[in-house]
């Protein structure tokens, strides 16, 4: 009975001790995630919200080479959405959630006869514009295709035109061509001046939060939102659920990435509208609240940083990179191009895609990150986002189009069998160079090898013909690329795309009403 006893004793001992452990480790886990002296004192609005807030109320934009710029990437955003039309995925999911809805006075979604509320008419808009990855890009630190903030800018000064003709100047603001354009150069500058030095990718998230601060920021004033109410806005934006980058990455590929910057520009007008309607509060510590904060949370405890530019203006927009030749994620630009040399070369000396035993590309840092892929790819957003599959295809087509990524041409077993001769490799001086504001290249070089041991001399393309150093270049193509996307639109209604193309090189384009210059991309 003793022993029993004993032994009934030191269990129970034993199980106070574990108890007791439990509890002080729960406490310490607690204490260790909750701030030890927390107080309810609303700070200051975080200064980056009111620096965003700023820029967008009281910057003017004097930049002949930005507002210039900026048509061209207007005209050829709007060119991309028609292109996209064509296939069927993105017409069934731009369509409203109840059939046959249409909004009286509502947003227009060019090339389509949907009229919608502005929300709706930015997650159309903006996933038509992005669908085919062929809108410009800016590559940093973060990646992104500061155009995607179309979508929500355009939504919106169609919508409100609209209401202000409907009421006869009573509610609404009548937008220019111009006003457009403004919003599209701050909404660059923003996602750009950001992206410089802080990479969302590397923690995991995508690049479209930018676009949805971006559009937030902008529209709040295209909204007629104070300073105050933007800087309220931003900070919904902000604390805002963040999408993960899953959808652009190996082995999880798919369309998700081509209606996620649609998603965002929606967000960000439903988020600026509630702002305007129902007076939702501003976060103001959102950024840098202990615990709480999208930097805590998100970033590791990691402030942005602001190296390179510490001032907004329009250095995005002038430097922006337009994606002239080809429909691809911009780090194969100039891999596709090396390869359409390339495939001009071998046909010279009597070869083709066949005689090759291997080709070296020699890259990025980012491109081998995000786009250096081998096996199978299961659907167009995946073809697109393989470097291997876009070098392929200059090689054996000559050329490289979006019809390149459907189902029909990927059956092609050359396709993959020349992938499987494909590797990577970094090139440090390429990787820097990328980063080098002075330069900010995207270099790809291609060294092939035949069947029969001879090496073709290398080919290097370090700049691809949509980068600022080849605007004199690129913007006769870029135009030849809106005039094409116009007419295969149109193929039925020539005199449409015409007059369009007449109407966007007339004098007074920029004085035009927006929902005016709408309404031609809708007959």
């Amino acid at each position: 009975m003793s022993n029993s006893r004993q032994i009934a004793g030191s269990l129970r001992n034993t199980s106070y001790s574990i108890i007791k452990n439990s509890i002080m480790q729960r406490q310490r886990c607690y204490s260790s995630t909750v701030p030890a002296h927390s107080t309810n004192e609303r700070p200051e609005p975080d200064a980056l919200l009111k620096t965003l807030a700023n820029y967008v109320h009281n910057t003017n934009i004097n930049s002949k080479v930005a507002f210039d710029t900026a048509k061209y990437c207007f005209l050829d955003t709007l060119g991309c959405g028609l292109a996209a039309l064509k296939y069927e995925q993105v017409r069934n999911i731009i369509k409203p959630i109840v059939p046959g809805t249409t909004v009286p006075n509502g947003t227009r979604v060019i090339g389509t006869n949907l009229q919608v509320d502005p929300v709706q008419g930015a997650f159309s808009i903006g996933t038509i514009i992005r669908w085919l990855d062929f809108n410009d890009c800016w590559l940093a630190a973060e990646w992104g295709h500061p155009s995607d903030n179309l979508g929500g800018i355009l939504a919106v000064a169609d919508y409100q035109s609209r209401l202000y003709n409907a009421t006869q100047g009573k509610q609404g603001k009548l937008f220019t061509v111009n006003d457009v354009l403004e919003a599209l150069i701050k909404a660059h500058e923003i996602q750009g001046v950001i992206a410089l030095d802080n990479s969302f990718n590397k923690l995991g998230l995508d690049h479209v939060v930018l676009v949805k601060i971006a559009t937030t920021a902008v529209v709040s004033k295209m909204l007629g939102l104070t300073e105050a109410q933007t800087i309220e806005a931003i900070s919904q934006a902000f604390v805002d659920g963040q999408s993960l980058r899953t959808y652009r990455h190996s082995p999880n590929t798919g369309s998700r990435k081509s209606w996620a910057a649609g998603d965002a520009v929606s967000k960000a007008v439903n988020l600026a509208y509630k702002v305007k309607n129902a007076n939702v509060g501003t976060i103001p510590s959102v950024l840098t609240a202990k615990t709480w904060g999208f930097y805590d949370v998100l970033c590791h405890g990691k402030p942005f940083e602001f190296k390179q530019r510490k001032e907004f203006n329009s250095y995005v927009m002038e430097n922006i990179l337009f994606k002239i030749s080809f429909p691809a994620e911009f780090h194969a630009q100039t891999a596709a191009e090396a390869a359409i040399q390339a495939h001009t070369k071998l046909k010279s000396i009597g070869k083709t895609y066949a005689d090759i035993k291997s080709v070296r590309i020699r890259t990025q840092e980012a491109a081998v990150r995000i786009i250096d892929k081998s096996g199978p790819l299961y659907n167009y957003a995946d073809r697109d986002h393989c470097i291997q599959y876009m070098t392929a295809i200059p090689l054996i087509y000559g050329e490289l189009t979006s019809n390149h990524y459907q189902d029909k041409i990927a059956e092609n077993p050359a396709i993959d069998n020349l992938r499987s001769k494909m590797f990577c490799v970094e090139d440090k001086q390429f990787s820097q160079d990328y980063m080098d504001p002075e330069k900010r290249s995207i270099a790809n070089a291609l060294l092939i090898e035949l069947n029969d041991g001879t090496t073709l001399d290398e080919i290097v393309v370090e700049y691809p013909i949509g980068h600022h150093r080849r605007r004199d270049e690129g913007i006769p193509l870029l135009k030849d690329k809106f005039a094409r996307h116009l007419n295969e639109h149109f193929v039925n209604q020539p005199n449409q795309a015409k007059k369009i193309l007449e109407i966007s090189e007339d004098s007074s384009f920029t004085t035009k009403p927006i929902n005016e210059f709408v309404d031609e991309f809708c007959k």
